[in-house]
């Protein structure tokens, strides 16, 4: 819509922690290796507001499974 190109996305977290009963769940997070990124494909509108859902379409999304942790009290 504005002919931009996809850039750089960079983060920086102001509060990030970790609780004990959460750092079995952490390492795991920590040793699985990157899977390929999906691809999105978005149906070129001249209007902001003409989007619609069916016009972004994600491809090759492939999450590894959920990492179960309690509630944090």
């Amino acid at each position: 819509m504005c002919g931009l190109k996809p850039g750089e996305f960079v983060h920086t977290f102001g509060d990030a922690h970790l609780y004990l009963n959460h750092v079995e769940q952490a390492e795991l997070q920590l040793s699985r290796e990157p899977l390929p990124a999906p691809t999105m494909t978005i149906t070129p509108r001249d209007d902001l507001f003409a989007y619609r859902l069916e016009d972004f379409v994600l491809e090759g999304y492939e999450p590894w499974p959920h990492i179960k942790a309690p509630v944090a009290v």
